[in-house]
């Protein structure tokens, strides 16, 4: 296996670990916010703060495994899909970037596809993995 390959995936999947792993401790400490999110972006609103912080500590879990490189097909799969749908449902701040936090928005897709490229090759990312 080309060590260059495997370090290169190592670090994208630590890298979008680290960015999920602050999103999704955010639902835990701060649950109004990821209630507000989740009302905003995804129009599913009304849910109560122990909803959040439970979605919460199921993303730790899934972002556990993910870092650690278990049942791969599954977790990579998920990482991808819940990105996913994180950059494109906020559709609308992509049209009008330069009005309020717009711009940071963008930094979203070269993680997506960082996430894709994980997916595709995660046979191949073997480096720490249990």
């Amino acid at each position: 296996m080309n060590n260059k390959l495997t370090s290169c995936l190592f670090f994208l999947r630590i890298s979008i670990a680290l960015v999920l792993i602050m999103w999704t401790i955010d639902k835990i400490i701060n649950p109004a916010h990821g209630v507000g999110v989740f009302e905003k972006f995804y129009f599913i609103g009304g849910l109560a703060e122990q909803i959040m912080i439970g979605i919460g500590i199921a993303e730790l879990v899934l972002i556990g495994l993910f870092v650690v490189g278990r049942f791969k097909n599954i977790t990579y799969l998920l990482v991808l899909l819940i990105h996913a749908v994180s950059t494109i449902t906020p559709f609308a701040v992509y049209l009008n970037p330069f009005n309020g936090p717009g711009l940071l928005f963008f930094a979203a897709w070269p993680m997506l596809a960082a996430c894709y490229m994980l997916y595709v090759f995660r046979a191949e990312d073997t480096k720490f993995n249990i």
